[in-house]
């Protein structure tokens, strides 16, 4: 069981690169330098014209709704790829996998529908974009995101991630699998 909780998670890692980009370590946000207020004011109000908050939802939605499929895949490939596995064996992980898989993404789902999450993450956004734009550049961006193709390009994000994700996990699947089979083998 230990190995099929090891192979879920690595699928969920395989499933949500982009929770990667949004979780940050305590250490790293108690670390993060103080910002210049006109910074912070700029950064705040361009993730209000980029209508982050909107942008983040989707993408926790569209994330969410291919959950169960991509973790099952990922653990089922590693379940079938252990070589130390009889057919009897592989039947019961399997069917394991079947239990465990809707409890794991329900899980997943109910964590990204906390609507506090998107907050906290506004906030974390906020120091991120204020240290790698000068105010000047903030504007200049939310000035964009208010423009037809800005506003296109965030309607069309989430989509685009999703699409993005979907085209990593094709390219990481077999990569994961390798890894899991070169792991039960050693």
């Amino acid at each position: 069981m230990k190995k099929i909780a090891v192979a879920l998670m690595l699928s969920a890692a395989c499933a949500l690169p982009a929770l990667a980009q949004t979780s940050v370590a305590p250490q790293a946000v108690a670390a993060t330098p103080a910002v210049d207020p006109a910074a912070a004011a700029a950064a705040r109000e361009l993730l209000v014209a980029m209508d982050y908050r909107s942008v983040m939802m989707e993408s926790f939605k569209q994330m969410t709704a291919s959950l169960p499929a991509a973790i099952k895949a990922g653990a089922e490939g590693a379940v079938r790829a252990d070589p130390k596995l009889n057919d009897e064996q592989r039947a019961k992980k399997l069917a394991e996998l079947d239990e465990s898989v809707p409890k794991i993404a329900a899980a997943i789902t109910r964590m990204y529908s906390d609507p506090a999450l998107v907050d906290e993450m506004l906030d974390a956004m906020i120091p991120v974009y204020a240290q790698h734009y000068s105010v000047a550049e903030l504007r200049q961006l939310g000035a964009f995101y208010k423009t037809p193709v800005g506003a296109k390009t965030l309607r069309l994000m989430p989509q685009l991630m999703n699409e993005g994700m979907q085209a990593g996990q094709r390219i990481m699947m077999p990569r994961m699998q390798k890894l899991m089979q070169d792991l039960q083998a050693n």
